[in-house]
């Protein structure tokens, strides 16, 4: 029977399921490294972690989440939102959470680019731009910086007509740099209506500058601008995966068409929603950052070492190469306990980024930093 003949030669071949193309082209995202080889005790410095940690509010609302872990979260989040409405001064209808802001990002490329489409970056920008326009068929685009810095001429140039999104992350991650508030209003005004501009601040809480602007007055303005921000940074809640965007009515419809019905869990609502309230412990978080990004980037410089501004909570550092190469730099700081992180695969080779620690830890990774320098 040919339908039995069929059937037998498909069972008897050794095919595997087989992913969309362009699925295995995707080079993994690659986080931070957290332990040494050794399995020696070690302090990470690799992922922009706040060393203080998140706000015993916070904490304490986590904990008591635990005696409700057999229902299901709000799938609205509504007391997050509102938390967030009234802290930021932001209608709570105009807000959207997800499972950290990278499960954002993912989602509005899934709702607005595509097969044939172009997502565009600068060329230092966050990893999961490329990954996730990669996994959704879409072709990532990339813009050469200026001095590590977004640079919205040569933004405006990589426009094409196939062009459906541009990214910037502001501060931006890995090189600390940011653009004032008139670059990305001008960044903006260069766009056409039908692309859809998603400002990225995950480090939006750290700068102090006064021609520095999250791009919220862009979202209220214009009906083609997304900001977004994370929990995991000032706030100190990596672990619960956690991020909100600001965007216009007909864009949080969409993504609370596409997105999981739970994809925020109550731990994380209630952890967030008493982390974005407690602003003292925020501010005490921002003010440690100031005082000790200063120090350790004039420590480091003064080595002969070229640190780059950062307006986040990290520096990135270049090394002279030879013997005081970035990689001889890190293995260096991984024997002494402290771990850095590499950021080849964003392009700059001869780098590392370090994340502001703790006192101690900033004190040491000078000394460290010293030694290897005169090795």
């Amino acid at each position: 029977m040919p339908q039995e003949t069929a059937r037998n030669n498909i069972m008897a071949s050794n095919a595997l399921p087989t992913p969309k193309p362009g699925i295995l082209d995707i080079a993994p995202y690659v986080g931070g490294k957290s332990k040494s080889a050794s399995g020696k005790p070690v302090v990470k410095l690799s992922s922009n972690e706040s060393p203080l940690g998140a706000s015993p509010a916070a904490i304490a609302a986590y904990n008591e989440t635990g005696k409700s872990l057999h229902r299901y979260p709000d799938g609205n989040a509504a007391l997050l939102r509102e938390a967030l409405s009234g802290v930021f001064g932001l209608p709570a209808e105009r807000l959207v959470c997800g499972s950290g802001s990278d499960e954002l990002i993912g989602l509005l490329i899934h709702a607005y680019a595509g097969a044939g489409d172009e997502v565009l970056y600068p060329e230092h920008g966050f990893l999961m731009y490329k990954i996730y326009a990669q996994s959704f068929g879409a072709t990532p685009v990339t813009a050469p910086e200026t001095n590590l810095t977004t640079d919205v001429d040569n933004l405006l140039k990589a426009l094409t007509p196939r062009t459906k999104m541009v990214f910037v992350a502001n501060p931006n991650n890995p090189t600390g740099s940011y653009i004032t508030k008139a670059e990305l209003v001008r960044l903006h005004a260069g766009l056409p209506s039908h692309v859809l501009l998603v400002i990225d601040g995950a480090y939006a809480e750290y700068p102090e500058h006064h021609d520095y602007s999250d791009g919220r007055e862009l979202v209220d303005q214009f009906d083609n601008v997304v900001m977004l921000r994370t929990f995991s940074k000032i706030y100190g809640l990596s672990a619960l995966r956690l991020g909100w965007a600001y965007a216009p009515a007909h864009i949080i419809d969409v993504l609370n068409r596409i997105r999981g019905p739970f994809n925020v869990s109550a731990a994380a609502i209630n952890a967030g929603a008493a982390a974005a309230r407690d602003t003292a412990f925020t501010q005490k978080a921002r003010e440690f950052n100031s005082k000790w990004l200063p120090w350790l980037s004039s420590e480091l410089s003064g080595l002969g070492l070229k640190v780059y501004p950062s307006l986040g909570n990290f520096i990135l550092v270049k090394f002279p190469g030879g013997k005081h190469s970035a990689a001889n730099a890190n293995l260096y700081m991984m024997e002494h306990g402290y771990i850095p992180r590499e950021v080849a695969n964003y392009g700059l080779p001869d780098c590392l980024r370090i994340t502001i620690g703790l006192e101690e830890d900033n004190r040491a990774v000078a000394k460290i930093l010293a030694d290897f320098m005169k090795s």
